[in-house]
Protein backbone atom coordinates (compact mmCIF):
# COMPACT_ATOMS: atom_id res chain seq x y z
CA UNK A 1 0.00 0.00 0.00
CA UNK A 2 1.35 3.43 -0.90
CA UNK A 3 2.50 5.50 2.04
CA UNK A 4 -0.09 8.11 3.05
CA UNK A 5 0.09 11.22 5.18
CA UNK A 6 -2.01 10.53 8.28
CA UNK A 7 -1.87 14.20 9.34
CA UNK A 8 -1.04 13.35 12.94
CA UNK A 9 -0.27 16.99 13.70
CA UNK A 10 0.40 19.37 15.24
CA UNK A 11 -0.18 21.52 12.10
CA UNK A 12 1.40 24.72 13.42
CA UNK A 13 0.84 28.06 11.66
CA UNK A 14 3.67 30.16 10.20
CA UNK A 15 3.75 32.53 13.19
CA UNK A 16 4.21 30.91 16.60
CA UNK A 17 5.95 33.62 18.63
CA UNK A 18 2.86 35.08 20.32
CA UNK A 19 3.46 36.05 23.94
CA UNK A 20 1.78 33.39 26.11
CA UNK A 21 0.76 34.08 29.69
CA UNK A 22 0.14 30.85 31.62
CA UNK A 23 -2.40 30.81 34.45
CA UNK A 24 -1.88 27.76 36.64
CA UNK A 25 1.14 25.83 37.86
CA UNK A 26 -0.21 22.34 38.54
CA UNK A 27 0.69 19.11 36.79
CA UNK A 28 -1.07 19.82 33.51
CA UNK A 29 0.65 23.21 33.13
CA UNK A 30 4.07 22.46 34.58
CA UNK A 31 4.65 18.99 33.17
CA UNK A 32 2.57 19.06 29.99
CA UNK A 33 1.82 22.55 28.59
CA UNK A 34 5.19 24.09 29.36
CA UNK A 35 7.12 21.04 28.19
CA UNK A 36 5.21 20.94 24.89
CA UNK A 37 5.59 24.68 24.39
CA UNK A 38 9.34 24.51 24.97
CA UNK A 39 9.64 21.73 22.37
CA UNK A 40 7.64 23.81 19.88
CA UNK A 41 9.64 26.97 20.57
CA UNK A 42 6.57 28.90 21.76
CA UNK A 43 7.12 32.18 23.60
CA UNK A 44 5.94 31.84 27.21
CA UNK A 45 6.43 35.28 28.75
CA UNK A 46 4.83 34.94 32.18
CA UNK A 47 3.29 32.55 34.70
CA UNK A 48 0.89 32.95 37.64
CA UNK A 49 -0.95 30.57 39.94
CA UNK A 50 -3.35 30.51 42.88
CA UNK A 51 -0.29 29.76 45.04
CA UNK A 52 2.65 32.07 44.26
CA UNK A 53 5.17 29.56 45.61
CA UNK A 54 3.94 26.97 43.11
CA UNK A 55 4.22 29.50 40.30
CA UNK A 56 7.82 30.35 41.20
CA UNK A 57 8.75 26.67 41.47
CA UNK A 58 7.22 25.83 38.09
CA UNK A 59 8.80 28.87 36.45
CA UNK A 60 12.24 27.98 37.81
CA UNK A 61 11.92 24.40 36.58
CA UNK A 62 10.64 25.32 33.12
CA UNK A 63 12.63 28.49 32.47
CA UNK A 64 9.84 31.10 32.58
CA UNK A 65 11.43 34.45 33.39
CA UNK A 66 8.45 36.40 34.76
CA UNK A 67 6.22 35.26 37.63
CA UNK A 68 3.24 37.19 38.98
CA UNK A 69 1.65 36.69 42.38
CA UNK A 70 -1.85 36.95 40.88
CA UNK A 71 -3.39 36.13 37.53
CA UNK A 72 -4.83 39.66 37.47
CA UNK A 73 -1.29 41.06 37.41
CA UNK A 74 -0.38 38.65 34.61
CA UNK A 75 -3.32 39.86 32.52
CA UNK A 76 -2.02 43.43 32.84
CA UNK A 77 1.29 42.47 31.19
CA UNK A 78 0.99 43.90 27.67
CA UNK A 79 3.33 41.21 26.31
CA UNK A 80 0.60 38.63 26.94
CA UNK A 81 -1.24 38.07 23.66
CA UNK A 82 -2.59 34.60 24.49
CA UNK A 83 -3.85 33.61 27.94
CA UNK A 84 -3.42 29.89 28.62
CA UNK A 85 -5.69 28.86 31.51
CA UNK A 86 -5.29 25.65 33.49
CA UNK A 87 -7.49 26.37 36.51
CA UNK A 88 -10.39 24.43 38.04
CA UNK A 89 -13.45 24.65 35.75
CA UNK A 90 -15.56 26.60 38.23
CA UNK A 91 -12.91 29.38 38.23
CA UNK A 92 -12.13 29.77 34.53
CA UNK A 93 -15.10 32.00 33.65
CA UNK A 94 -13.91 34.67 36.08
CA UNK A 95 -10.49 34.76 34.43
CA UNK A 96 -12.00 34.96 30.95
CA UNK A 97 -14.30 37.76 32.09
CA UNK A 98 -11.25 39.85 33.02
CA UNK A 99 -8.96 38.74 30.18
CA UNK A 100 -11.29 39.97 27.44
CA UNK A 101 -11.08 43.48 28.91
CA UNK A 102 -7.35 43.69 28.08
CA UNK A 103 -6.90 45.07 24.55
CA UNK A 104 -3.57 43.28 24.11
CA UNK A 105 -5.15 39.83 24.58
CA UNK A 106 -5.90 38.24 21.20
CA UNK A 107 -6.73 34.71 22.25
CA UNK A 108 -7.58 32.51 25.21
CA UNK A 109 -6.92 28.78 25.54
CA UNK A 110 -9.09 27.32 28.30
CA UNK A 111 -8.58 23.89 29.81
CA UNK A 112 -11.44 21.47 29.35
CA UNK A 113 -13.97 21.30 30.88
CA UNK A 114 -14.06 25.07 30.50
CA UNK A 115 -16.74 25.46 33.17
CA UNK A 116 -18.69 23.53 35.76
CA UNK A 117 -21.98 24.13 33.97
CA UNK A 118 -23.18 24.44 30.40
CA UNK A 119 -24.56 27.94 31.08
CA UNK A 120 -21.11 29.11 32.15
CA UNK A 121 -19.59 27.73 28.94
CA UNK A 122 -22.17 29.65 26.88
CA UNK A 123 -21.38 32.83 28.81
CA UNK A 124 -17.66 32.36 28.16
CA UNK A 125 -18.28 32.20 24.42
CA UNK A 126 -20.50 35.29 24.54
CA UNK A 127 -17.85 37.32 26.35
CA UNK A 128 -15.13 36.39 23.86
CA UNK A 129 -17.38 37.03 20.85
CA UNK A 130 -18.29 40.51 22.07
CA UNK A 131 -14.64 41.36 22.73
CA UNK A 132 -13.36 39.91 19.45
CA UNK A 133 -11.07 37.50 21.31
CA UNK A 134 -10.48 34.01 19.91
CA UNK A 135 -11.47 31.31 22.39
CA UNK A 136 -9.85 27.90 22.00
CA UNK A 137 -10.38 24.92 24.25
CA UNK A 138 -7.88 22.26 25.23
CA UNK A 139 -9.82 19.20 24.08
CA UNK A 140 -6.40 17.68 23.68
CA UNK A 141 -7.47 14.15 22.72
CA UNK A 142 -8.34 15.60 19.31
CA UNK A 143 -4.59 15.99 18.85
CA UNK A 144 -3.68 12.53 20.09
CA UNK A 145 -1.75 11.12 17.15
CA UNK A 146 -3.91 8.00 16.75
CA UNK A 147 -7.10 10.07 16.82
CA UNK A 148 -5.71 12.35 14.10
CA UNK A 149 -4.77 9.32 12.00
CA UNK A 150 -8.21 7.76 12.45
CA UNK A 151 -9.84 11.03 11.41
CA UNK A 152 -7.73 11.03 8.23
CA UNK A 153 -8.89 7.51 7.34
CA UNK A 154 -12.54 8.29 8.05
CA UNK A 155 -12.50 11.53 6.06
CA UNK A 156 -10.87 9.75 3.12
CA UNK A 157 -13.59 7.10 3.17
CA UNK A 158 -11.07 4.28 3.58
CA UNK A 159 -13.19 2.56 6.24
CA UNK A 160 -16.46 3.09 4.41
CA UNK A 161 -19.57 3.93 6.45
CA UNK A 162 -18.84 3.60 10.18
CA UNK A 163 -20.92 0.85 11.80
CA UNK A 164 -19.63 0.59 15.36
CA UNK A 165 -17.02 2.50 17.39
CA UNK A 166 -15.62 1.65 20.80
CA UNK A 167 -13.40 3.22 23.45
CA UNK A 168 -12.63 0.92 26.38
CA UNK A 169 -10.69 2.41 29.26
CA UNK A 170 -9.37 0.41 32.17
CA UNK A 171 -7.22 3.03 33.86
CA UNK A 172 -7.30 4.85 37.16
CA UNK A 173 -7.08 8.65 36.86
CA UNK A 174 -5.58 10.80 39.56
CA UNK A 175 -8.50 12.98 40.63
CA UNK A 176 -7.25 16.42 41.63
CA UNK A 177 -8.38 17.73 45.01
CA UNK A 178 -10.50 20.47 43.41
CA UNK A 179 -12.66 17.83 41.68
CA UNK A 180 -13.75 16.07 44.86
CA UNK A 181 -16.33 18.63 46.09
CA UNK A 182 -18.07 18.67 42.70
CA UNK A 183 -19.77 15.28 43.13
CA UNK A 184 -19.24 14.88 39.36
CA UNK A 185 -16.22 12.74 38.65
CA UNK A 186 -15.94 10.41 35.64
CA UNK A 187 -18.25 11.97 33.05
CA UNK A 188 -17.18 15.60 33.54
CA UNK A 189 -13.47 14.99 34.00
CA UNK A 190 -12.52 11.75 32.19
CA UNK A 191 -15.32 10.58 29.90
CA UNK A 192 -15.42 14.08 28.41
CA UNK A 193 -12.25 13.13 26.50
CA UNK A 194 -13.97 10.18 24.88
CA UNK A 195 -17.32 11.88 24.31
CA UNK A 196 -15.49 14.73 22.59
CA UNK A 197 -13.42 12.26 20.55
CA UNK A 198 -16.62 10.63 19.28
CA UNK A 199 -17.97 14.08 18.35
CA UNK A 200 -14.69 14.87 16.56
CA UNK A 201 -14.75 11.66 14.54
CA UNK A 202 -18.46 11.26 13.84
CA UNK A 203 -20.35 14.44 14.75
CA UNK A 204 -23.29 14.66 17.13
CA UNK A 205 -25.37 11.62 18.08
CA UNK A 206 -29.15 11.74 18.29
CA UNK A 207 -29.28 10.18 21.76
CA UNK A 208 -27.09 8.96 24.60
CA UNK A 209 -27.82 6.18 27.09
CA UNK A 210 -25.67 6.12 30.23
CA UNK A 211 -25.14 3.98 33.31
CA UNK A 212 -22.85 5.07 36.14
CA UNK A 213 -21.85 3.78 39.53
CA UNK A 214 -19.76 4.98 42.46
CA UNK A 215 -16.13 4.00 42.82
CA UNK A 216 -15.98 2.03 46.09
CA UNK A 217 -12.36 3.02 46.68
CA UNK A 218 -13.21 6.72 47.15
CA UNK A 219 -14.06 8.26 50.52
CA UNK A 220 -15.81 11.37 49.16
CA UNK A 221 -19.39 11.60 47.81
CA UNK A 222 -19.83 11.32 44.05
CA UNK A 223 -22.39 9.98 41.61
CA UNK A 224 -20.19 8.75 38.78
CA UNK A 225 -16.96 7.05 39.76
CA UNK A 226 -17.28 4.98 36.57
CA UNK A 227 -19.31 5.59 33.41
CA UNK A 228 -20.65 3.35 30.62
CA UNK A 229 -22.50 4.81 27.65
CA UNK A 230 -23.89 4.29 24.14
CA UNK A 231 -24.18 7.09 21.58
CA UNK A 232 -26.90 6.46 18.98
CA UNK A 233 -26.43 8.12 15.57
CA UNK A 234 -29.09 8.81 12.97
CA UNK A 235 -27.24 6.74 10.35
CA UNK A 236 -27.22 3.66 12.61
CA UNK A 237 -23.70 4.06 14.01
CA UNK A 238 -23.34 3.05 17.64
CA UNK A 239 -20.42 4.50 19.60
CA UNK A 240 -19.76 2.77 22.91
CA UNK A 241 -17.62 3.98 25.80
CA UNK A 242 -16.65 1.98 28.88
CA UNK A 243 -14.72 4.08 31.39
CA UNK A 244 -13.60 1.87 34.24
CA UNK A 245 -11.81 4.35 36.48
CA UNK A 246 -11.64 1.88 39.37
CA UNK A 247 -9.15 -0.65 38.05
CA UNK A 248 -5.98 -1.14 40.07
CA UNK A 249 -3.88 -3.13 37.56
CA UNK A 250 -3.24 -3.60 33.85
CA UNK A 251 -4.08 0.00 32.94
CA UNK A 252 -4.87 0.60 29.26
CA UNK A 253 -7.13 2.45 26.82
CA UNK A 254 -8.10 0.73 23.59
CA UNK A 255 -10.30 1.92 20.73
CA UNK A 256 -11.80 0.30 17.64
CA UNK A 257 -13.85 1.46 14.64
CA UNK A 258 -15.47 -0.94 12.18
CA UNK A 259 -16.85 0.33 8.90
CA UNK A 260 -18.41 -1.21 5.84
CA UNK A 261 -15.04 -1.22 4.04
CA UNK A 262 -12.45 -1.41 6.80
CA UNK A 263 -11.45 -1.76 10.44
CA UNK A 264 -9.13 0.49 12.46
CA UNK A 265 -8.03 -0.15 16.02
CA UNK A 266 -5.47 1.22 18.39
CA UNK A 267 -4.37 2.27 21.85
CA UNK A 268 -4.00 5.54 23.70
CA UNK A 269 -0.57 5.92 25.26
CA UNK A 270 -1.56 7.78 28.41
CA UNK A 271 -2.05 5.22 31.20
CA UNK A 272 1.68 4.46 31.52
CA UNK A 273 2.62 8.14 32.02
CA UNK A 274 5.22 9.32 33.05
CA UNK A 275 7.17 6.47 31.47
CA UNK A 276 5.05 7.14 28.43
CA UNK A 277 4.47 5.48 25.10
CA UNK A 278 3.08 6.62 21.76
CA UNK A 279 -0.52 5.92 20.90
CA UNK A 280 -1.00 3.38 18.10
CA UNK A 281 -3.20 2.66 15.09
CA UNK A 282 -3.57 -0.44 12.95
CA UNK A 283 -6.01 -0.80 10.07
CA UNK A 284 -7.11 -2.97 7.19
CA UNK A 285 -9.62 -2.60 4.38
CA UNK A 286 -11.39 -5.10 2.13
CA UNK A 287 -9.13 -3.98 -0.71
CA UNK A 288 -6.01 -4.83 1.35
CA UNK A 289 -6.98 -8.54 1.30
CA UNK A 290 -5.93 -9.41 4.82
CA UNK A 291 -2.87 -7.20 5.20
CA UNK A 292 -2.69 -4.59 7.96
CA UNK A 293 -1.02 -1.18 8.04
CA UNK A 294 0.93 -0.47 11.26
CA UNK A 295 2.52 2.98 11.17
CA UNK A 296 4.43 4.29 14.18
CA UNK A 297 5.71 7.57 15.54
CA UNK A 298 7.69 8.86 18.50
CA UNK A 299 5.31 11.65 19.53
CA UNK A 300 2.87 11.07 22.39
CA UNK A 301 -0.48 12.39 23.53
CA UNK A 302 1.18 13.74 26.69
CA UNK A 303 2.85 16.15 26.03
CA UNK A 304 3.21 16.54 22.24
CA UNK A 305 -0.52 16.81 21.46
CA UNK A 306 -0.62 20.07 23.39
CA UNK A 307 1.43 21.75 20.66
CA UNK A 308 -1.60 21.21 18.45
CA UNK A 309 -4.18 22.65 20.82
CA UNK A 310 -2.20 25.86 21.20
CA UNK A 311 -1.24 25.86 17.52
CA UNK A 312 -4.85 25.74 16.34
CA UNK A 313 -5.58 28.87 18.40
CA UNK A 314 -2.56 30.65 16.95
CA UNK A 315 -3.74 29.76 13.45
CA UNK A 316 -7.21 31.16 14.17
CA UNK A 317 -5.66 34.44 15.36
CA UNK A 318 -3.52 34.73 12.22
CA UNK A 319 -6.27 33.82 9.79
CA UNK A 320 -9.09 35.52 11.70
CA UNK A 321 -11.12 32.33 11.70
CA UNK A 322 -12.91 30.21 14.27
CA UNK A 323 -10.44 28.01 16.16
CA UNK A 324 -10.58 24.37 15.13
CA UNK A 325 -11.40 23.57 18.77
CA UNK A 326 -13.41 26.63 19.71
CA UNK A 327 -15.64 27.71 22.53
CA UNK A 328 -18.59 26.60 20.42
CA UNK A 329 -16.98 23.18 20.12
CA UNK A 330 -16.92 22.85 23.88
CA UNK A 331 -20.53 24.00 24.20
CA UNK A 332 -21.49 21.00 22.07
CA UNK A 333 -19.34 18.65 24.12
CA UNK A 334 -20.60 20.07 27.42
CA UNK A 335 -24.17 19.63 26.14
CA UNK A 336 -23.39 15.95 25.52
CA UNK A 337 -21.96 15.66 29.05
CA UNK A 338 -25.14 17.23 30.46
CA UNK A 339 -27.25 14.80 28.45
CA UNK A 340 -25.13 11.98 29.85
CA UNK A 341 -25.79 13.04 33.45
CA UNK A 342 -29.51 13.40 32.70
CA UNK A 343 -29.58 9.91 31.20
CA UNK A 344 -27.82 8.39 34.21
CA UNK A 345 -30.12 10.11 36.68
CA UNK A 346 -33.38 9.44 34.85
CA UNK A 347 -32.60 5.96 33.56
CA UNK A 348 -33.43 6.67 29.91
CA UNK A 349 -31.88 7.54 26.59
CA UNK A 350 -31.67 11.34 26.33
CA UNK A 351 -31.88 13.15 23.01
CA UNK A 352 -29.03 15.59 22.55
CA UNK A 353 -31.60 18.15 21.40
CA UNK A 354 -32.78 18.34 25.04
CA UNK A 355 -29.52 19.96 26.17
CA UNK A 356 -27.89 21.41 23.02
CA UNK A 357 -27.88 25.25 22.89
CA UNK A 358 -28.07 27.03 19.53
CA UNK A 359 -24.55 28.42 20.05
CA UNK A 360 -22.95 24.96 19.88
CA UNK A 361 -20.56 23.79 17.20
CA UNK A 362 -18.71 20.62 16.37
Amino acid sequence: MAEIDLHTGPDLPPKTDYGIGCVGAGFIMKDIHLVAYAEAGFNVVALASRTPAHAHSAADERGVATVYDTWQDLLDDERVEIVDIAFPPDQQLGIVREAVKRPHVKGILAQKPVAFSLDEAVEMVRLCDEAGVKLGVNHNMRYDQSMRALKTLLDAGDLGEPVVAEIVMNARPHWQEFIKPYGRIALLNMSIHHLDAFRYQFGDPERILVSVREDPSHDFPHEDGMAFYILEYANGLRAIGLDNCYTWADHNIQWRVEGTEGIAKGTIGWPDYPAGSPSTITWTTRAMEGSWERPSWEERWFPQAFKGTMGQLMRAIQEDTEPAISGRTTIGTMALVEAAYRSAREGRAVALAETMPPEAGR
